[in-house]
């Protein structure tokens, strides 16, 4: 008589490397490879994209967090503290912190949202607005890099994946 319980598909050990796999199991990131793994591909790409601007940043008195603000703020006038962290791709602890030296450097104001007072609105100062068209050329020049090589449909095709991709995994209604 076995006394022991059945262990669930969902519950048991991975299977180690050379074992036959289930049907239908996904694969391994090992058998996908990291040069094929397309979020591995993202973060190396936005890490080298960051990294080519940091000394430039650096220059400016911004770190990464700061430059995404400014550059979200650039385009999308006065959002609400946790839209500007989902659009800078920013943690909202440092954001905030982010926030509070951009403002004691007079690059962004704070307001009270008009149709909810515990609501605070962030738009960005014209000394902020002057700093981001600073850092701009250097933005673009690094986007103009990326996309060496690759022609007007291929990179029209590649971003328009990327927004599928987003809107698959979108958590936010904006």
């Amino acid at each position: 008589m076995n006394d022991h319980p059945k262990i669930s598909p969902d519950l048991a050990p991975p299977k180690r490397l050379g074992e036959p796999k289930r049907l239908g199991e996904p694969k391994r990131l090992g058998e996908i490879g990291l040069s094929n793994f397309a979020p591995y591909l993202m973060n190396r790409i936005m890490g080298r994209y960051n990294a080519s601007l940091r000394d430039e940043m650096a220059a400016l008195g911004l770190t990464t967090p700061k430059m995404r603000a400014l550059a979200v703020l650039s385009v999308i006038d006065g959002p609400l503290i946790r839209e500007l962290a989902v659009y800078a791709v920013v943690e909202q602890s440092t954001l905030s912190r982010a926030l509070d030296q951009l403002e004691s450097d007079a690059l962004i104001r704070r307001e009270m949202d008009a149709s909810d007072s515990r609501a605070t609105r962030i738009y960005i100062s014209d000394a902020g607005r002057r700093v981001f068209e600073t850092l701009w050329p250097a933005m673009a020049q690094t986007y103009a890099q990326m996309f060496q090589g690759i022609d007007d449909d291929e990179r029209r095709a590649f971003v328009g994946t990327l927004r599928k991709m987003l809107g698959n995994i979108r958590k936010h209604d904006f």
